[in-house]
């Protein structure tokens, strides 16, 4: 049975190093490396010599930027607190609370199922998008919005739904920030 090559990245030496030892204690993982940035791993990911990646959350943007884990399981290290919207970016995640079973399940099932992380979801918006950020902006309500636009209010709702998975940006305030930076509304619109 062939082993998974995995290498860990995790800023906190002691989680890297903690799932690294649980890690090498697998029959089923070849650890290749504890590492605390996603720069440190670019030449094993270049060789082909990684199977999966497992990474600290928190790393998200680097592991974002890094075109070489697109096509690459990458498993998340959770140990604080995180939104839905960025643990669903990964292929799966671990817990610091998991236990070492766990741990060798999760990073194993990344590589025996397809790639499933969304690290190149487009992060622009649609047209129709903007158009619902502008109305939003401008303090409609959804049935306002769905009247302004001739959709329905589940349309909106839905709309709504992509603007914040795409900007990360929840409140009504942050998306009015949101808009005026981005120059889809004029301040003196509002």
């Amino acid at each position: 049975m062939k082993r998974c090559r995995v290498v860990i990245v995790d800023a906190a030496t002691v989680i890297a190093e903690g799932v690294a030892s649980l890690l090498t204690r697998s029959t089923r993982c070849e650890v290749i490396g504890a590492y605390s940035t996603i720069a440190d791993i670019h030449t094993l990911l270049a060789a082909g010599r990684v199977d999966v990646v497992v990474a600290s959350v928190s790393l998200l943007h680097r592991i974002e930027e890094c075109a070489e884990l697109n096509n690459m399981p990458v498993v998340g290290i959770v140990s604080t607190l995180h939104e839905e919207e960025v643990l669903r970016k990964f292929t799966a995640t671990i817990s610091i609370y998991n236990s070492a079973e766990d741990i060798e399940r999760v990073v194993c099932d990344a590589v025996a199922t397809p790639t499933e992380n969304n690290f190149t979801d487009s992060h622009e918006l649609s047209d129709r998008e903007r158009d619902v950020l502008v109305l939003v902006a401008r303090g409609y309500t959804n049935k306002e919005i769905a009247s302004e636009l001739n959709i329905s209010p589940h349309t909106v709702i839905s709309h709504r739904k992509n603007i914040v998975h795409k900007t990360g940006i929840r409140s009504v305030a942050g998306l009015t920030v949101y808009a005026v930076l981005n120059k889809l509304i004029d301040s003196e619109q509002l």
